[in-house]
């Protein structure tokens, strides 16, 4: 589940990013009001809201949803964790331990 979640997660962060950056800003409407003869004001209302628009509502609301998703599954005790619970040491070789008595002497 936390896999098919991840993926979906990211797919959907770059759609996000790609959908935002395609988007026109508020400064071009706003150059282009100055020129007369347009029915918008500079900071106003923007009218009806495009397609645009409305698909990055929708794709923030599903990137907000995986997102609050996988901090739930992830907070879990017994949860797969990207860190170890316990970390192994490496223990030295006898001879290394050997050379280091000998050392000390």
């Amino acid at each position: 589940m936390t896999t098919f979640l991840l993926t979906v997660h990211i797919i959907v962060s770059i759609a996000l990013i790609i959908i935002v950056l395609l988007q026109a800003g508020k400064g071009a409407d706003a150059g282009a009001s100055f020129g007369g003869g347009a029915s918008q004001t500079v900071f106003g209302a923007s009218g009806s809201r495009t397609f645009m628009s409305k698909l990055t509502t929708s794709v923030a609301f599903i990137f907000m949803l995986t997102s609050l998703s996988l901090t739930y599954f992830y907070g879990k005790p017994g949860a797969d964790s990207l860190m170890p619970d316990q970390v192994q040491v490496a223990q030295p070789l006898a001879h290394q331990q050997a050379d280091a008595a000998d050392s000390t002497k």
